[in-house]
């Protein structure tokens, strides 16, 4: 099993006094030499990447004052050696023909260490303002658009002269210039509760996120949910001549004692409840990565034998989460891989 770390961005986690002041001070015309939200993202980033994380996810939030995800993950590239750069996109946003190029600029720019998270989006205005007006109503038009998005850039990764007649993308045969580093090209991730989505993942995508229930307290049921999940989407995958790999994110809460890992949780909870972005922050507990060092350490490699090649972690506070998880909870750790 892989671990992965989400660049703390303002709308992946909860609040802390480093994120506020990064957001007031990236909310303020002017300003030093030095982006304060760009400063912490790089101290979190080198920070995992020297406690042995694998992976970053560059989340992308359009409407909030987060910076835009393939100039953040361009940067921490160039911070980083060893970690895969996954960068968040959302079809509708940017033609896939941009993104393809964008992809293997990044690919080649970070030696082969490029990857790509697919998010269909749920904020119409987020997609309306910046995407032009691309939000659809019809949640089957959505997954259609998706579907040619990841086939669009697939084929340009891949194929000498790509084509593609869609409803949404047309690809001409003309051919991608710019190779990636990757072959036969960089991993594509996406997460999807759809028969659509899941179709669109098994057929053209390399890892599925599994989904489960946001209450920490149905461990044993989402567990259960997601080994079922991944036995089905494997035989999905299989039924298009492909193998899958499966991620999970999830927040990470270790504390000395069960009842101080319960208590930060519920008040997670709370803070998710304010509203739908920090929902994005909250909805992680689903795993069930609550408790003491020992716990999380055996849930961790419980999924691991289930399947689960790589589990997404963030924490709170961001730095010191960090720091407890990788002296705590990794030595403990049976399933994942060092570098």
């Amino acid at each position: 099993m892989r671990l992965g770390f989400w660049t703390p961005l303002p709308h992946i986690v909860q609040e802390e006094p480093a994120i506020e002041a990064a957001i007031k001070a990236a909310s303020t015309r002017g300003g030093g030499q030095v982006d304060e939200l760009h400063a912490f993202t790089r101290q979190a980033i080198t920070e995992a990447e020297e406690c042995g994380f694998d992976v970053t996810l560059v989340a992308e939030r359009w409407l909030g004052p987060d910076h835009a995800s393939w100039i953040l993950a361009t940067a921490l590239a160039c911070a980083t050696s060893k970690m895969e750069i996954m960068v968040a996109v959302h079809p509708g946003m940017i033609a896939p023909q941009a993104v393809a190029k964008m992809g293997a600029t990044l690919d080649r720019i970070s030696g082969g260490r490029f990857s790509m998270n697919v998010v269909n989006g749920w904020w119409p205005e987020e997609m309306n303002v910046f995407g032009n007006g691309a939000w659809l109503d019809d949640t089957s038009a959505r997954y259609k658009r998706m579907d040619e998005f990841i086939h669009a850039i697939r084929s340009l990764w891949t194929e000498t002269n790509p084509t593609l007649d869609g409803d949404f993308f047309k690809l001409d045969g003309t051919e991608l210039p710019l190779k990636p580093v990757q072959a036969p090209c960089p991993p594509i991730y996406a997460a999807s509760r759809s028969e659509p989505g899941k179709n669109t993942i098994a057929r053209y995508c390399d890892c599925w996120f599994a989904e489960c229930d946001t209450d920490f307290r149905k461990y044993e049921s989402n567990f259960e949910k997601i080994r079922t999940d991944i036995q089905e989407m494997r035989a999905r995958a299989a039924d298009f001549g492909r193998k899958l790999q499966f991620g999970l994110s999830a927040h990470v809460i270790c504390a000395e004692d069960e009842a101080s890992a319960i208590q930060q949780a519920i008040e997670l909870e709370e803070y998710g409840s304010r509203n739908r972005v920090a929902l994005t922050s909250a909805k992680a507990l689903g795993a069930g990565l609550v408790g003491t060092a020992q716990k999380v350490a055996e849930r961790i490699d419980a999924y691991a034998d289930i399947g689960i090649d790589l589990v997404m972690l963030r924490f709170h506070p961001t730095l010191q989460g960090l720091k407890t998880f990788s002296t705590d909870v990794m030595p403990l750790l049976k399933s994942t891989k060092r570098h």
